[in-house]
C-alpha cells in the first residue's frame, strides 16, 4: 500500500482514501432513501452506537466492548427488521437502475442537502383551497420542503409545473382523471398528481374521517411533510403534520401554517386539536 500520510499511529494511503470515500457515499445514497421519515432517526441512533463500539473496542475497555459487541452481533438482523421497508425500495432501486445512474450519482455528490429555498407563491394554494371548499371538491396536498418524496412521487402521474389555482382546480375537479389521490408539492412546483399515499393505523381519529383524511394523517407520521386534505362530504379542511391534525382554520390561518413549516419557522404545537370545528362561513372568511 502507498503511504501518503501519518496521522498519529495510523498510517493513511490512497486505497484507506478510496475505502472511506465509498463509505461515505453509500452511507449518503442510504440516509438519501431514508429522508423525511421516522427511520432516519433510527439510522442515526444504530450508526453512533456503532462508532461508539469502534472507540471502546479501540481503548481495549474489554467489559463495555464485550457487551456492545453482542449487541452489534445481532444488528444486522435487527436493521433487517426495522428497515425492512426502506431495504426493499433500496434493492429496487438497484434492480431498476434508476438510483444509481450517471446524473443522479453527480447529482447527489454535488447537493449534498436539498432545502425549501425558491420563491413559492403560497396564495395560489388558498384561493384553489377556497373554491374546492365552497364547491366541497375534494382534494389532498402534500407540502415537503426538504424530499422530493420521490416513492411517493412514483406512484402516480409526474407533472412538474408550476403551482397555480387553476391547475389545482384542474386536478381535483371532480371529472379529471387525476383528481382521486394526492398532488405532491416541492419546491414550489406540483411534481406529481394521483399519488396513492399510506393510510393511518390511528384507532383514535374521529369515525367521520375518511379515506382522504386518514391518507393525510398517515402520509405525516411517516413523512417530515405537511398535508393539507379537503373533505368531499362537508368542504372542511384540514391539516397533518407530524401525525397530528388541526382543523377548524380560517384560510388566513392555513396559509401561516404553510409558510412556518416551509420556512422552518414552526413555533407552535400540533398536539393542541380544536374541540369544535368552525362553521363554513367562518372558514371561507
Amino acid at each position: 500500500m502507498i503511504l501518503l500520510f501519518k496521522i498519529g499511529f495510523l498510517d493513511v494511503g490512497w486505497v484507506d482514501l478510496i475505502d472511506i470515500s465509498l463509505v461515505a457515499i453509500l452511507l449518503y445514497q442510504v440516509y438519501k432513501l431514508i429522508r423525511g421519515s421516522i427511520a432516519v432517526n433510527i439510522f442515526l441512533g444504530i450508526l453512533a452506537l456503532y462508532l461508539i463500539y469502534l472507540v471502546v473496542k479501540a481503548a481495549q475497555m474489554e467489559l463495555l466492548a464485550t457487551i456492545l459487541g453482542q449487541f452489534m452481533g445481532v444488528g444486522v438482523l435487527a436493521m433487517i427488521i426495522l428497515f425492512q421497508p426502506e431495504l426493499r425500495k433500496f434493492l429496487l432501486l438497484i434492480g431498476r437502475s434508476t438510483e444509481f445512474n450517471r446524473d443522479n450519482f453527480f447529482k447527489s455528490v454535488i447537493s449534498w442537502r436539498n432545502r425549501y429555498h425558491e420563491d413559492f407563491d403560497v396564495h395560489q394554494v388558498i384561493e384553489a383551497a377556497k373554491t374546492l371548499k365552497a364547491t366541497r371538491t375534494g382534494a389532498l396536498l402534500v407540502f415537503s420542503r426538504e424530499s422530493d418524496l420521490k416513492f411517493y412521487v412514483e406512484t402516480g402521474d409526474p407533472l412538474d409545473a408550476e403551482v397555480s389555482k387553476r391547475l389545482l382546480l384542474s386536478i381535483f375537479n371532480k371529472n379529471s382523471p387525476l383528481h382521486d389521490g394526492a398532488a405532491i408539492i416541492f419546491k414550489g412546483r406540483v411534481k406529481a398528481a394521483r399519488c396513492v399515499l399510506p393510510v393511518s393505523e390511528n384507532d383514535h381519529l374521529p369515525a367521520h374521517f375518511g379515506l382522504r383524511h386518514r391518507s393525510a394523517i398517515g402520509m405525516s407520521e411517516i413523512t417530515d411533510s405537511l398535508v393539507m386534505a379537503i373533505s368531499e362530504e362537508t368542504g372542511r379542511l384540514i391539516l397533518a403534520r407530524n401525525g397530528k391534525y388541526l382543523r377548524g382554520m380560517k384560510l388566513r390561518q392555513v396559509e401561516q401554517k404553510i409558510l412556518e413549516y416551509l420556512h422552518h419557522d414552526e413555533t407552535e404545537k400540533w398536539d393542541e386539536i380544536p374541540a369544535e370545528e368552525e362553521s363554513e362561513e367562518a372558514e371561507l372568511k
